[in-house]
């Protein structure tokens, strides 16, 4: 019979498995190993402004979103007796604060969390039409022609003309036209109105640098320019391209940043600070919905997270028994009864756990010899060891509460009904083979359950199970493959000993 499908079959799953993982890293940033540690900015904004009270009071301003080189986490809002809303308007996210009655100083305050990103992609951005309605009084018109005239003579496309556009401005090279204009209009929206005039789309956006431990920071202006479905910032001071590493864009769609009705001396200030945080918090904190491909246990309640994150480790016992039990050739009572057992080691922690599993099958084994003289029916007598391991398991958590002895509380952590067919199975054992096929099964089940339990336990593992679901799809992968395995195991080897003395 051909293995091709077969063979198919465990290249499709690695294949998954890996594509899985290496997406949700790179696309979600979710890191490889524990520990790691991720920037985060803590930024607050306070908005103040009189109410006159005479009017309702509504708030609105521009909020930032997921961008080049940040991520959105949280954000909070602490404005008592304001009705808050989120709202989109024009590609845009703004915040809405409300009341019918407000009188005299005011103060709103917003605070976001971002999550320095260096390599997410920015959001696709339409570009803005063009202004059609740009009028000009004389004598401005002619300079404005001027100025448009010599830098785009010196320019190759759109974002050099607004390159040498900006430097016609600057201090070194402003001729009587720039500043005769700049006598009439602000820089920013100057620079706007120059460009759509010229053909090229362009907006003013509204910025904040970061600076750790600033506070009373105000958003600095500047132009985004398009060309195609490109485009850049231009710092409208200095005119230097491109996009600043510590620029957060809190308004980029042309609007104005805040606007208030009803109140009077409105403005908005920002402080700002950083910290560092495990990246797998962050990672928990994105605002990100999931999708097909960002499947994760992260979008559960923190009670089943924390229950899968003890589920999601079993396959990894489970694979440490096949490679024992298939390559290596040890002996178990019960295929995967190391596995539960090796869970409540977690539990328990290992010394713990190895006193009370063997204190618990050698009292079960000696009850257990005296229910075989009453010749009970099998089910009469597994359940009459249920009862009995669940009497020793409650007496010796009682002694050992009394004694002072709190680990021995974990006692209880113990599969019972495992426990119960283990001791019944060691009995039948002892009965039918003997003592030392019960030490051998039973050793090797305590071996197993060690080495099952070191793997578990293992703060790597554990994060890779926990936030890489691919990682399930290759160990399928890695058991089917070993299922196929019928080579001679380790132990086996042995029986070839005197052939390589003689």
């Amino acid at each position: 019979m051909s293995r091709l499908p077969f063979y198919l079959i465990v290249g499709l799953l690695l294949v998954a498995g890996v594509a899985l993982s290496v997406h949700r890293h790179v696309q979600f940033e979710v890191p490889w190993t524990p520990g790691e540690q991720r920037e985060v900015w803590e930024v607050e904004s306070q908005i103040t402004f009189t109410a006159t009270g005479d009017a309702p009071v509504l708030v609105d301003m521009a909020l930032p979103t997921n961008q080049r080189g940040f991520r959105l986490l949280t954000e909070n809002t602490a404005s008592p007796g304001y009705g808050l809303s989120f709202v989109q308007e024009n590609g845009g996210r703004r915040a809405q604060w409300s009341i019918r009655e407000a009188v005299g100083s005011q103060q709103l305050y917003y605070t976001a969390q971002f999550l320095v990103a260096p390599g997410s992609r920015p959001p696709e951005i339409s570009p803005p039409p063009l202004r059609e309605d740009i009028v000009w009084e004389r004598p401005y018109d002619t300079a404005a022609v001027q100025v448009i005239e010599r830098a785009w003579g010196r320019s190759a496309n759109s974002f050099t003309f607004a390159r040498e556009l900006i430097r016609d401005f600057g201090d070194e090279r402003q001729g009587e036209n720039a500043r005769l204009l700049l006598t009439q209009y602000e820089r920013g929206p100057l620079l706007v109105r120059l460009l759509n005039q010229a053909g090229v789309p362009a907006r003013e956006v509204s910025g904040l640098l970061l600076e750790d431990g600033r506070r009373r920071q105000s958003l600095m202006t500047w132009v985004q320019v398009f060309d195609d479905d490109e485009w850049t910032l231009f710092d409208p001071r200095s005119g230097e391209q491109g996009h600043p590493d510590n620029l957060l864009l809190w308004e980029s769609t042309g609007q104005a940043v805040l606007e208030v009705q009803g109140g009077t001396n409105s403005g908005v200030t920002f402080s700002m600070l950083t910290h560092n945080q495990p990246a797998a918090a962050a990672v928990r904190n994105q605002l990100d919905e999931d999708s097909l491909l960002n499947f994760s246990i992260h979008s559960l309640p923190l009670e089943d997270q924390a229950l899968f994150q003890t589920i999601l480790l079993i396959p990894i016992g489970a694979l440490v028994v096949v490679l024992l039990r298939v390559l290596v050739g040890i002996k178990t009572s019960g295929t995967f009864m190391p596995v539960l057992i090796a869970l409540a080691f977690i539990q328990t922690t290992l010394v713990t756990g190895l006193v009370g599993f063997l204190l618990v099958v050698a009292v079960g084994l000696v009850i257990r010899n005296y229910l075989s003289y009453l010749n009970l029916l099998l089910v009469a007598r597994v359940t009459a060891v249920i009862i009995t391991v669940i009497a020793i398991i409650s007496a010796f958590s009682v002694l050992s509460y009394r004694f002072g002895l709190n680990a021995g509380l974990t006692i209880t952590f113990f599969p019972m009904i495992i426990l119960s067919w283990t001791i019944e199975r060691m009995s039948i054992l002892w009965e039918e083979e003997g003592p030392k096929q019960v030490l051998i099964q039973g050793g090797g089940s305590l071996v197993t359950a060690i080495l099952a339990y070191l793997a578990m336990n293992n703060p790597w593992i554990r994060h890779i199970t926990f936030n890489f679901l691919g990682v399930q799809l290759i160990l399928m992968a890695m058991i089917l493959l070993l299922g196929n395995y019928t080579g001679y195991r380790l132990l086996e080897l042995r029986r070839f000993k005197p052939v390589t003395e003689d």
